[in-house]
């Protein structure tokens, strides 16, 4: 240890550390505590941890988990002395003493009234670096402009990719180390180009090409100067103290900057990138990446973005994973996909279609010697209808066709086909004719790879690929197609792979957070890019601390003012009942089975002693329960599912010997998606039938008391009752009963869909005080918009709703908007808004209009934000690593000029946990902006809300602990998931059978009585 005191001598803890680490056992996974003091020896010169906090945290978090910290918190950025930017904090508590009060209602964004106030600090690191640029940066921006080819036809992306790439190399190589571009339709530029004219031509070609082919298509080009952006106007306005300054602007630089910092990744071979800002390394040395089985592969990469702040510019860095094909011989991506999903030919082919492959079977070399790709993209299988207006079709025995089923018609010496003739005819709609007499004959696919490429098709059952299009086919056998590296999934994974993904998503935050300052750093090549330099840009691979707060929880009250425990954000039911207690009068069952699978109940006698149990823990629990009416059972196959499910709620609800019931207990076999849906679609729709499911196996565990308490939330929610409370001030001014609170969301179908799949709109709103009933309604629009179309119709139904409640309408209105993007706030505004207002003046009385009521605040709700939070002490870490629950941070990421907040009302189980995002778009209830005094209860505007966000998450009726999102989203979103189930023929094509009534996915649109909830559940919670 001589070498060690020299260098205690330097670092007068060091020794005492190294002593201490190298008496700590049990070390085998990192050579015991000598490779850990490597590491120490490594970072010595900013060491800052004392010996008892590295102890503490082997404790806590083990070895691996202690050496990733060391890796984060010494090595990429400070730990102990750890602080937040102090110009930052200054120049934002200047903002915010010179904001002025909101003027009168306009569609501006409402100023932040302030920074929240409650709670204890904490110090996090976050997913952020700090970004620095040259005060003279002027950016060039070029608009690009493909023309279409020859006979009309737009490029496709990947084409455009490369047309762009060719610009460059051919026409603008002089200045393409000053040039970034998206690939798509922007150039940046940090200096002006010389441009000689504004048209370009572009002779195809692919990589690895030296020349362009003879029949090569050429694009024009249109490069269009489109003006200049000024980063240092950018820099002005965020540094200003001046709480009006904007900027017009910003979002054009944002984007500019963006498309800088993406240039690298893009334009890397070995790099693919998904959208503008996620990109995946490809190289297995370098990547991390975990097989997920049938034909796919998680990699993990990363997400980048420049972000605006107080005072500075930031660069957003965030692990993401994605699910890519197998590359390699696309025979066994196929065997890889028929193995776990069995050989359904429509299902394989939906999974191929549209895959880039090499061809194997002719090799072609540049002048370099080089192996030049074909690549070929793959239509689909064979089909009976392939080529119908050929004058010679192929002849395929079946869809899916192997390579002996597979024949095509082969010319003979000096002919040409009807299939190999000029393409032009067929854009003109030529039709064949009677064959001329031919030396020509059909072959297979088989015997001409035989005879004519001296290849044997090891598999002649194997589906052959058609690599043309349908008119114009031309197969290949699999086993000449390598599938081309870095192309991602666009089908829905199955349930094996989901798990699969999980297990490799999931990190702990530290993995995570190193992984964003090492992998993520290098994929971004800083400190080593050309593109980076010539533009003046620099980012410092470190992430950034910020100040947050960690509000206290609120006490969970139940019948009688009884107190629940909280620990870490969650409790139990031990010795309570609900708030307010519903009344079942009468139930039944459906017991649903498979013929060969084993019932969990020998007899029926042992049904009714689990239901007896059951029956006794609602009792427990508050609600007023009558014994179970005699059930059913039924047994369903594949291929018999609506009909049998239909059949026995019908015998159910029309029994002559006993009275409808109000709810059906349905108990499962297993979770299947095509039961639940068809059970679902028939209860809510259908029926008007209250159900709740479970599963039999967990059903008749005996001692079963908390399975059959989490059904008991469900049930109680359902039938009107009030499942938990909070003390009266902790709801701030909706203790007053005067605010109805609003969750409104909109799905988009998803990959694999339908193309007649619409978006869904869901929205709830509360009726009581204790916001514990949220009745729903749902409608359908367009494909893919976002804005909701009849917003005043739904809206007129929840007003009512609260007046039938309340005796009078709502003088507040606090809308949570879910799933709405940054750039679509003023659409809300624009477009939404006007819509509640159209509401509330159709049924509101003169009286309160005149007196300003009602008052409206909306508040978009952010989770699929990439924003994360991690502790810098472990004492201010709960048990997953994450900040403590109740985390809220409303400055150092934000802006000071707009009203938003980041809160993690949750405890995460496992991995890190992710933060919802807050961004106020109007406010007139907590700052009015009208010369109305606000209520009585709003103190500190900021503070009311991110409080009364906070409590509301101990509020989520199917759960006993606080939830990541404000419950009124979160129910919007479940109405959205149920409204799936009603449609799932269109969301779920492959699925099968159609549910609902309005069509299925041939292009019939849905019909909007398919989403209409039965008379009899529309003013309840039916889809908790």
């Amino acid at each position: 240890m001589a070498d060690e005191t020299a260098l205690g001598s330097q670092q007068p803890n060091f020794n005492i550390i190294a002593t201490e680490i190298l008496k700590i056992p049990n070390a085998p996974a990192f050579g015991g505590g000598q490779q850990l003091l490597e590491e120490l020896r490594a970072m010595r010169e900013q060491l800052t941890r004392n010996t008892t906090e590295i102890r503490r945290d082997i404790a806590n978090f083990g070895w691996t988990e202690a050496l990733t910290v060391f890796n984060v918190h010494i090595r990429h950025g400070s730990c102990g002395d750890a602080q937040p930017n102090r110009a930052i904090q200054k120049l934002e508590d200047q903002i915010e003493a010179n904001a002025k009060p909101p003027s009168p209602v306009t569609s501006k964004l409402p100023p932040r009234p302030g920074f929240g106030t409650q709670g204890r600090e904490v110090l996090l690191w976050t997913n952020y670096m700090a970004v620095a640029s040259s005060a003279s940066l002027l950016l060039q921006r070029y608009h690009i402009e493909i023309a279409p080819d020859w006979a009309g036809k737009q490029p496709n992306r990947k084409r455009v990719r490369r047309i762009v790439q060719l610009l460059l190399e051919d026409h603008l190589a002089q200045h393409k180390s000053k040039i970034a571009t998206d690939f798509k339709s922007t150039l940046i530029s940090s200096t002006t180009l010389d441009i000689v004219r504004d048209n370009y031509e572009v002779v195809y070609r692919v990589e690895g090409e030296d020349y362009p082919r003879v029949n090569a298509k050429h694009y024009l080009i249109h490069l269009l100067h489109t003006g200049s952006l000024t980063v240092s106007e950018l820099l002005d306005q965020l540094t200003s103290t001046n709480a009006g300054a904007l900027l017009e602007s910003k979002g054009e630089i944002i984007q500019a900057l963006n498309i800088v910092v993406g240039h690298n990744p893009k334009a890397a071979s070995q790099i693919a990138s998904i959208g503008s800002n996620r990109h995946y390394a490809l190289d297995s040395a370098v990547s991390e990446r975990q097989s997920l089985g049938a034909g796919l592969t998680a990699i993990r990469g990363f997400f980048f973005s420049v972000r605006a702040a107080t005072g500075r510019l930031l660069m957003n860095v965030q692990v993401k994973h994605a699910a890519f094909y197998d590359d390699g011989p696309l025979d066994r991506v196929m065997a890889a996909y028929a193995a776990s999903n069995g050989y359904q030919k429509a299902k394989l082919e939906r999974f191929i279609r549209k895959l880039s492959v090499h061809v194997t079977h002719i090799v072609r070399k540049s002048s370099a010697g080089r192996p030049k790709p074909r690549i070929k993209v793959i239509e689909g299988l064979a089909t009976p209808w392939d080529g119908a207006a050929l004058v010679h079709p192929p002849r395929i025995s079946e869809y899916g066709a192997g390579a002996k089923g597979v024949e095509f018609w082969l010319d003979g010496p000096g002919e040409v086909s009807g299939w190999g003739s000029d393409p032009a005819q067929w854009k003109k709609g030529w039709k064949a004719g009677p064959a001329p007499p031919s030396r020509g004959h059909y072959i297979s696919v088989y015997d001409f790879f035989r005879t004519q490429c001296n290849i044997t098709v090891t598999d002649p059952n194997l589906p052959v690929v058609n690599v043309g299009s349908r008119d114009r086919p031309a197969y290949l056998p699999a086993q000449v197609c390598m599938v081309a590296p870095g192309q991602p999934s666009h089908t829905q994974l199955s349930p094996a792979q989901t798990q699969q993904m999980i297990r490799f998503a999931v990190r702990k935050p530290a993995q995570n957070a190193k992984s964003i300052v090492t992998s993520g750093a290098q994929m971004l090549a800083m400190g080593n890019s050309s593109t980076l330099d010539a533009f003046n840009i620099g980012i410092t691979p470190s992430l950034i601390t910020v100040q947050g707060r960690v509000l206290n929880a609120p006490s969970v009250k139940y019948a009688g003012h009884k107190s629940a425990l909280t620990r870490f954000g969650s409790w139990n039911m031990q010795q309570v009942q609900f708030t307010t207690r519903a009344t079942l009068r009468s139930w039944t069952y459906l017991w649903i089975s498979y013929p060969s699978m084993r019932d969990p109940w020998h007899n029926e006698a042992e049904l009714q002693k689990t239901l007896m149990a059951f029956t006794a823990k609602l009792r427990e629990v508050g609600i007023s329960c009558s014994e179970c009416m005699r059930g059913l059972r039924v047994s369903v196959t594949p291929g018999n599912v609506d009909a049998t499910i239909d059949a026995a709620l019908h015998r159910l609800t029309s029994s002559p010997s006993q009275p409808p019931p109000t709810l059906v207990l349905v108990i499962l076999p297993e979770f299947s998606t095509s039961i639940y849906n068809r059970l679902k679609y028939a209860c809510d729709v259908r029926e008007g039938l209250m159900s709740v499911n479970v599963q039999a196996a967990k059903f008749a565990k005996p001692h079963n008391d908390q399975y059959f308490a989490s059904v008991a939330l469900k049930i109680n929610a359902k039938l009107g009752g009030v499942n938990q409370s909070l003390e009266h001030p902790k709801l701030g001014l909706i203790s007053e009963g005067k605010t109805m609170v609003v969750g409104i969301d909109v799905t988009h179908p998803s990959p694999g869909s339908s193309p007649a799949a619409p978006s869904i709109v869901g929205i709830v709103a509360s009726i009581d005080r204790w916001l514990g009933q949220f009745p729903a309604d749902l409608a359908i629009q367009a494909a893919r918009q976002e804005m909701v179309t009849g917003l005043a119709d739904l809206m007129k139904v929840r007003l009512e709703t609260w007046k039938r409640h309340n005796g009078a309408y709502p003088e507040n209105i606090l809308i949570y908007r879910d799933g709405v993007s940054e750039g679509q706030y003023n659409s809300v505004l624009d477009h939404e808004l006007p819509e509640v207002r159209a509401a509330c003046t159709a049924v509101y009385p003169v009286t309160m209009t005149q007196q300003g009521f009602p008052r409206v605040t909306i508040v978009v709700v952010g989770k699929r934000h990439h924003t994360r939070f991690y502790p810098t002490k472990a004492e201010q870490a709960d048990r997953s690593s994450n900040p403590q629950h109740g985390t809220v941070v409303d400055r150092g990421v934000t802006e000071a000029r707009h009203w938003d907040f980041y809160l993690q009302a949750h405890t995460a189980i496992q991995g890190t946990a992710r933060p919802a995002h807050y961004f106020v778009v109007l406010d007139e209830i907590f700052q009015p902006a009208r010369n109305v005094p606000p209520p009585g209860l709003v103190k500190n505007a900021a503070d009311a809300l991110e409080d009364l966000t906070h409590n509301m998450c101990y509020l989520y009726a199917r759960a006993t602990k606080s939830v990541s999102i404000c419950p009124p989203a979160y129910y919007a979103d479940l109405v959205c998931d149920r409204a799936r189930c009603y449609l799932s023929g269109f969301f779920d094509p492959s699925a099968g059978a159609v549910i609902g009534e309005g069509g299925g996915g041939d292009g019939e649109a849905p019909d909007p009585r398919s989403v209409k909830i039965h008379p009899r559940l529309r003013d309840t919670m039916f889809y908790i």
